[in-house]
């Protein structure tokens, strides 16, 4: 009764214990079990044969309902991670706020989930029994899940409608608890419970809120979109590595155009990805950025590979690019000047996002190709093609030139540079007129041999 009462204090919106999901069958919603990957259902069925409940969950059943092929699949069961862990052999449990097990058919992974309690009052924000423990901070926002529930409860403990649809492969139902198959057959992306306390729970939920909208092109439900703009600095205690997470999530998606105007549209673009607010506010910037995003859209959709890399890379040339200015109008070197503006650059920005070193090889080789692309002459064009990094390097070319950072002539030349015979690449070579041309010019002299006749030599 005190939680009850609690609740309705807080706004908060606990499942009766007497709720019941409505059950649809296949004619009404039209996915079958053959939809689903060979490891999902193997894993299942090898829950229920144990003795528990399984059904695959969240975004893959939405996605099925969509006509859309999902990315992967997901399964909630009623057995606890230790279960699930003596279940299967090739599984490991990962995850301090939110336990959950990898199960591992082959090249393929299951995440597998417990039933989680809804969240609780403040009576019940530090338990312990096990594992299973939650931790609540003053404001709300949830430090740690592993109180586990029943499926009513799990169900209401999810963010949107359309996430909480369970569906049970051997009877090919569909078990809907919060409206979510008519929200997405409608479009529309709606938080369950009270918005305002479920950001607060998880501040980045707002962020999800964007990328699922623009990804399924929803239009957020105007009660769930209220709380945004009021809870949006809340995410300034996310920690930086899984804010990163996130918004690679929404970078690499293949709507990202669509989901940094949605970002901007909720006001979350701020503060959110640093590097973002910079281009966002430069008017100059923009159509590089939006060539970038374009660009990986594009790879997305045709199934090509995108890395996080290449996207910091775009994201981060301002900054470097101001960075080397002022090195060198510090009377630094080039080398000098571009080894370090690379270095400031990137340790700046890992202070206020936490992405892996591992890719900072990988963005300095991109940049440092750039000063390599307008060197045309002799055997440079060639030594370049065979570099490793060269197709990342021509393609952040090309979309410099397409943002109006590069000519677009350069880029039209490697274009067709890469794809010649060896006899029109002989034609194309362009011998600049540089510092070490000049030089080689000034080591020419005119000489008169015995023949009367004037000849030009070059000496060294």
């Amino acid at each position: 009764m005190i939680r009850r009462l609690i609740n309705k204090i807080l706004g908060r919106q606990a499942p009766s214990p007497h709720a019941a999901p409505r059950v649809l069958p296949l004619e009404e919603h039209g996915i079958r079990r053959e939809q689903l990957s060979s490891c999902v259902l193997r894993v299942t069925r090898g829950l229920r044969e144990a003795g528990f409940d399984a059904f695959v969950v969240g975004g893959a059943v939405r996605d099925l309902l969509l006509g859309r092929p999902p990315k992967d699949f997901d399964v909630a069961t009623n057995a606890t991670p230790e279960e699930i862990r003596r279940v299967f052999r090739r599984s490991r449990v990962i995850g301090r706020r939110f336990q959950i097990v990898h199960v591992y058919c082959g090249p393929d992974v299951i995440e597998v989930t417990t039933f989680r309690a809804s969240t609780p009052g403040p009576e019940a924000a530090d338990g312990d029994e096990g594992d299973a423990t939650r931790t609540i901070a003053d404001d709300g926002m949830i430090l740690r899940d592993n109180v586990f529930g029943s499926q009513a409860e799990d169900a209401a403990r999810r963010d949107f409608t359309a996430n909480a649809l369970y569906y049970q492969p051997d009877r090919q139902e569909i078990w809907d608890w919060h409206g979510g198959v008519a929200d997405a057959r409608a479009r529309v992306l709606r938080m369950i419970g009270n918005p305002a306390q479920r950001f607060r729970e998880d501040p980045v939920r707002m962020l999800r809120a964007a990328r699922l909208a623009a990804k399924l092109d929803f239009h957020i439900a105007p009660t769930t979109r209220g709380p945004i703009a009021e809870l949006a600095p809340m995410l300034a205690r996310i920690p930086s590595a899984r804010l990163f997470d996130e918004m690679m999530k929404l970078l690499l998606s293949g709507h990202a155009e669509r989901g940094v105007r949605q970002l901007r549209a909720e006001g979350l673009h701020h503060g959110v990805l640093p590097m973002l607010d910079a281009i966002l506010d430069d008017p100059t910037r923009q159509p590089f950025l939006h060539a970038a995003l374009h660009d990986t859209d594009e790879r997305v959709r045709q199934g090509h590979s995108t890395s996080p890399a290449f996207t910091l890379a775009c994201l981060l040339w301002f900054d470097y690019q101001a960075e080397l200015a002022t090195n060198l109008a510090a009377g630094m070197h080039e080398q000098p000047a571009r080894s370090g503006a690379m270095d400031t650059t990137l340790e700046r920005q890992r202070k206020a996002l936490a992405f892996p070193r591992r890719f900072d090889g990988q963005i300095k080789e991109i940049w440092a190709l750039q000063s390599r692309f307008p060197q045309r002459g002799g055997g440079r064009p060639y030594r370049l093609l065979g570099h490793p990094r060269f197709r990342a390097g021509y393609d952040f070319l090309r979309i410099r030139a397409q943002g109006g950072d590069a000519e677009q002539e350069l880029a039209d030349w490697w274009t067709r540079f890469q794809d010649a015979g060896e006899a029109e690449r002989a034609g194309m070579l362009i011998a600049p007129v540089t510092g070490e041309t000049r030089r080689k010019r000034r080591r020419r002299t005119r000489h008169r041999p015995e023949g009367g006749e004037t000849a030009e030599v070059t000496l060294g």
